[in-house]
């Protein structure tokens, strides 16, 4: 009986980089790499002979120069002395602090406008869907103007809140008064709210480039504490009652290690309020709020708000309506039904649209420099910009940190997302 041999294996030829699909695919992926290496080294060489050709060079030692210029919102020390570095990190936090606020309201919000969107009240969702197509169809920068607008032009002057005697003999009232048992005062100027204000702080560490407060670093971490001891308690009671069919008691232990831990150390540090008074032409003590920074947080959130609304209502229908309809079956609410039963499952379609309006809200904190906001567009990519002359530098380093923060963003919700998707058994 005679046996077909294998065919003869010929040896390797060039052609077969080309010719040969075991070979093709890394030959296209080199020759692509190669090309792009030479398109980024050609972009590299170019740039620096028009830097030679203009008489500069490309560093960063303007960073340690005299910034020269003041921030109004701050939140570490910085005076006009400080360096352009110091600058920077005082709008990075400033656009950090912005997104934030930004990100915690418009989810608030944006959750609960979904939800009403879906109502079987015809007023309510209209109402809600006049308010979804009014906010995300005009654009986010004359929100933002008209925000500032509105604090700057209908708010009273701080000599209005002036009560001379005048007035009291002649029983007058004085035309504005405090708010919140005379605590905040809302100016043209600003919002003037109490101060936090410590008799025995634990001081400051200098690290030349920024300062710890250790005050602050201690209450974070106390109340961080707190809610991880509480999160265990809970997670104690539930195992107790999967064996047991008995939750334990736990809202005692929950209030008191919430609330006992942070009340001790605010005691024993001396903790209080420093009220704002008027004085001369203006308001004196508490913390400033610029109208910049809340228009800025308002503007934001409404705008946001409105598309976060559609993901979730989105997300909720994507749920199918026997969910509902079982939970009803079992005697919940329609409030229970909706916290407990569908945005527990509607989380795994809400989550991957919602990274994309975070990562959007916290780039549209730039837009802040048309109300004065000094934040990292306005200090690094406006003010120092122009002061240096160093644009390749000061784009190039704010084009990085926005990426950076984007990218611990997008990093953080993917966790999250995994958490709430479904796990195979």
């Amino acid at each position: 009986m005679a046996f077909a041999s294998d065919a003869p294996k010929d040896g390797f030829r060039l052609s077969m980089l080309i010719y040969d699909t075991r070979y093709r695919s890394y030959t296209i992926q080199i020759v692509v790499l190669v090309l792009f290496a030479m398109a980024v080294a050609w972009l590299l060489n170019n740039t620096a002979q028009n830097l030679a050709a203009r008489g500069k060079e490309f560093n960063f030692a303007f960073l340690w120069q005299r910034a020269g210029y003041d921030i109004g919102q701050q939140i570490i020390p910085y005076t006009n002395d400080s360096s352009h570095f110091r600058a920077l990190l005082v709008g990075l936090i400033n656009t950090l602090v912005v997104a934030f606020f930004g990100c915690i309201f418009a989810t608030v919000l944006g959750v609960v406008i979904g939800v009403l969107r879906l109502s079987k009240n015809w007023l309510v969702s209209r109402l809600m869907t006049v308010y979804v197509e009014i906010f995300r169809n005009v654009p986010l920068l004359l929100w933002i103007l008209l925000t500032y607008v509105i604090l700057s032009e209908t708010t009273f002057q701080p000599k209005d809140f002036r009560l001379t005697d005048e007035m009291v003999a002649a029983g007058q009232p004085p035309l504005a008064s405090m708010m919140f048992f005379d605590s905040v005062a809302v100016t043209n100027r600003g919002t003037n709210i109490p101060s936090p204000l410590f008799e025995r702080g634990l001081g400051t560490v200098d690290l030349g480039f920024l300062s710890l407060n250790l005050t602050l670093l201690a209450v974070i971490a106390v109340i961080v504490g707190s809610v991880w001891v509480n999160r265990r308690i809970l997670a104690s009671a539930r195992v107790t009652q999967e064996a047991t069919g008995i939750r334990p008691v736990t809202w005692w232990k929950s209030i008191l290690v919430l609330f006992a831990p942070i009340i001790v150390l605010l005691v024993a540090m001396g903790f209080h309020l420093e009220v704002p008074t008027l004085q001369g032409f203006n308001f004196k003590g508490g913390i400033l709020i610029a109208h910049s920074f809340t228009a800025m947080v308002i503007a934001l959130t409404l705008y946001t708000a409105a598309f976060i609304a559609e993901i979730v209502r989105a997300g909720i229908q994507a749920i199918s309506r026997g969910q509902s309809e079982a939970a009803f079956a079992l005697g919940l609410r329609p409030g229970r039904t909706m916290n407990l039963v569908i945005l527990p499952q509607a989380l795994r379609v809400i989550i991957p649209p919602l990274i994309s309006q975070y990562l959007n809200l916290t780039k549209n904190t730039s837009l802040g420099i048309a109300v004065s906001y000094l934040d990292l567009r306005g200090t690094l990519g406006g003010i120092t910009l122009n002061q240096t002359g160093r644009e390749l530098e000061c784009m190039l380093l704010m084009m990085l940190i926005y990426l950076t923060i984007s990218l611990t963003i997008s990093a953080v919700m993917n966790m999250y997302n995994k958490s709430v998707q479904l796990k195979a058994r």
